[in-house]
């Protein structure tokens, strides 16, 4: 019996771990700017290429990585954000619904 429970054990610990790592390794995609609802939000990946006469509110130094929305850290160059559910959105990037971080 002693074996039979070790080797269950091994094989549950390793099941686990497998289970664990799988969710960290598969990486959420990242939203593209031609997305349509991205389009709509006017979505640039890189906030320094965003249309200062079509976005008035845009101003130097907003960047999702600070925005109140987006769910990684400040400075990260990817992250979660709560208007694109499954997606990520560039750290650098920016779009009209940009509320600064508190």
């Amino acid at each position: 019996m002693k074996n039979s429970r070790r080797q269950f054990m091994v094989l549950s610990a390793a099941g686990a771990c497998t289970l664990a790592l799988n969710g960290k390794i598969q990486a959420q995609a990242m939203v593209a700017e031609t997305d349509a609802q991205a389009a709509a939000l006017g979505y640039k990946a890189n906030a320094t290429s965003v249309d200062k006469a079509k976005y008035a509110k845009y101003a130097a130094g907003q960047a999702c990585d600070n925005c109140a929305l987006f769910q990684g850290k400040v400075g990260a160059a990817a992250g979660g954000c709560s208007l694109f559910a499954g997606k990520q959105v560039a750290g650098k990037g920016w779009c009209s619904a940009y509320a600064k971080k508190a």
